[in-house]
């Protein structure tokens, strides 16, 4: 693979996910991981969708930041930041379209995710931190609504 040709946050990264997949069952097979190296090569990172239109980036300046934070250099290779956000909208799209299946069809309700992440101990710990944080969070907006408005 040619994961040394990429930033050392983003290897790190591709070799997490990939042990994902094969551990969840989403093993890809040996195409798509020839496809995957031929994209590397190419420099192509999905950006083109098609009839001269691209896809706007969601998460360029948060994925820069954290591949920062976990060592990689203050302003990482374009390329290793695009693959970076493929690979992070390809899991929460599989995450999404798993939520839909359970639950309400067509509806993705905060309890499918959790349903979802069950098993894995790393993600359930923080999904249940941070709703316990929203949550602390709107009743701290509550009760400063109410003293200042006097409701």
């Amino acid at each position: 693979m040619l994961l040394g040709s990429i930033s050392p946050s983003l290897a790190i990264c591709c070799r997490r996910f990939s042990r994902e997949r094969v551990f969840s069952g989403g093993m890809a097979d040996e195409e798509d991981e020839a496809g995957f190296e031929e994209e590397l090569e190419d420099g192509y990172g999905g950006v083109d969708m098609g009839h001269g239109r691209t896809r706007k980036r969601l998460f360029s300046k948060e994925l820069r930041c954290m591949m920062y934070g976990f060592g990689d250099d203050q302003n990482p290779y374009t390329e290793s930041v695009d693959i970076l956000e493929d690979l992070v909208i390809e899991f929460i799209t599989e995450m999404t379209h798993k939520a839909m299946s359970f639950g309400r069809q067509g509806r993705v309700q905060v309890e499918d995710i959790v349903f979802l992440i069950r098993k894995d101990p790393r993600k359930f710990a923080r999904v249940k931190d941070l709703l316990t944080m929203n949550e602390e969070l709107k009743r701290a907006r509550k009760a400063f609504d109410e003293a200042n408005y006097g409701s």
